[in-house]
């Protein structure tokens, strides 16, 4: 057979039925990501239809790339942190117009591109300081948790203490409490499809309140053109984001990297502490973010949800066949997507952002050294809410405490690099 040779079942065990039970598996815990996305593009003024095709036609490309070149069974779509960053910090936050930031998305995926054919990625990956790529994850996490909170209306503005509780007599805040307990318990349980559940309960139990409609109809066709090839490559260069596609290129590649080691460790597939085929799989997420960019959705990135695939007996690229083509599928469901009001996606931030700070626990907190940097970089990203300051706060304090705890040989060329030009960038912001 065709797909046993060419996917090595065999030689991996495994059987045709074994791997699209694991991609139905991988798809179903990662869905809800073609209702969350266009939702949190939407408030970067992103028409939404335009969104859900982009969040479906990347996802299937990069997780065809992944699964046809790699052969692993790791799927790929635009990441939950790099999608907030995107909204809240470059579009939000900086007033950057989103088809100037789509350029800026273009631009970091082809210097994804670039480093991981001349392999300068993993060695990238070798020179940062594990503390830091353990906090950042764990401060994303933080940062797109406080922005549910937000959305949920849990946390609100404060004149006396900048944030306070909301008040649960707003029956928005009511619906999303429920949805977030009910959610949280659906994942405790472990139940297939806990997240995209939640979001389902959480928006019938908004209409029932009469907080929302129900959709007119469940498919249409898909409308590309709001988003298709409108990014501004031009607005991207003239506004000098260069610290911006660094800090999109920074947060995709560990965030990558971890999935990467993480699910294949998990699925048995490292060599002696190496992943064979790195270069392939890297080069995923890379061609995902060029063709996100031009379709109009932000970084795409390997999913940690792949894990639930791996766990339920995929071992091959092949069930990748099975989540690219559901994401296909999902193109016609826009009305159901458009349907689905925010504070029903506020609880699935929260939650993913807890699992993101799984991640801290690796930190050496017995060596301060170690500590410190990391937990600079754990509260600035939320509170500056900007991964960029997070990020840099947190390799500048690395560098310093190694200085003057003596440790200066542990810093290596490139922290030594991107501490000066991060301290430039700042010696620059004081005098503007």
């Amino acid at each position: 057979m065709v797909l046993v040779r060419f996917f090595k079942l065999s030689e991996n065990k495994t059987t045709v039925r074994q791997e699209l039970l694991g991609g139905l598996t991988t798809f179903m815990t990662m869905a809800y990501i073609v209702v969350v996305n266009p939702r949190i593009l939407a408030e970067a003024g992103m028409p939404i239809e335009g969104v859900l095709f982009a969040t479906c036609i990347s996802a299937a490309a990069a997780t065809l790339v992944m699964g046809l070149w790699a052969n692993y069974p790791i799927a790929l779509a635009p990441g939950m942190s790099l999608n907030a960053y995107f909204t809240y910090s470059i579009v939000q936050g900086r007033g950057v117009p989103w088809p100037t930031a789509l350029g800026v998305v273009f631009f970091s995926g082809a210097l994804f591109l670039l480093l991981t054919l001349t392999q300068v990625r993993e060695k990238i990956v070798n020179g940062i300081p594990d503390c830091l790529k353990h906090s950042t994850a764990a401060g994303i996490g933080l940062f797109i948790a406080f922005v549910g909170l937000r959305n949920a209306k849990l946390v609100v503005a404060s004149p006396a203490t900048l944030v306070s509780l909301g008040t649960f007599t707003d029956p928005q805040v009511q619906i999303a409490t429920l949805g977030l307990i009910l959610t949280a318990i659906l994942m405790a349980r472990r139940i297939k499809g806990a997240i995209l559940l939640g979001i389902f309960a959480t928006t019938a139990a908004g209409v029932w309140r009469g907080l929302g409609e129900w959709p007119k109809r469940l498919v249409s066709l898909p409308h590309p053109s709001g988003t298709l090839f409108k990014l501004d490559f031009v607005g991207a260069v003239h506004l000098g984001l260069l610290e911006v596609v660094f800090a999109f290129f920074f947060v995709d590649l560990f965030d990558n990297v971890g999935t990467l080691v993480g699910v294949c460790e998990q699925g048995g597939f490292m060599r002696d502490g190496n992943l064979p085929r790195a270069g392939r799989a890297l080069l995923a997420d890379a061609v995902g973010t060029i063709f996100g960019s031009l379709t109009g959705t932000s970084t795409v990135t390997s999913y940690i949800e792949s894990a639930a695939g791996v766990a339920a007996g995929a071992r091959t690229g092949l069930g990748n066949l099975l989540v690219a083509a559901l994401f296909l599928a999902a193109l016609f469901l826009s009305p159901v997507v458009s349907a689905i009001p925010t504070y029903a996606t506020a609880p699935v931030l929260i939650l993913v952002g807890a699992l993101m700070c799984q991640s801290i626990a690796r930190v050496e907190w017995h060596d301060f050294s170690e500590a410190f940097p990391a937990f600079m970089t754990v509260l600035a990203t939320p509170l500056t809410f900007s991964v960029a300051t997070g990020l840099s706060l947190g390799l500048i304090a690395y560098t310093l405490v190694k200085i003057g705890a003596g440790k200066y040989r542990e810093i290596s060329p490139l922290i030594w690099i991107l501490t000066i030009l991060f301290l430039l960038r700042y010696a620059y912001l004081a005098v503007e």
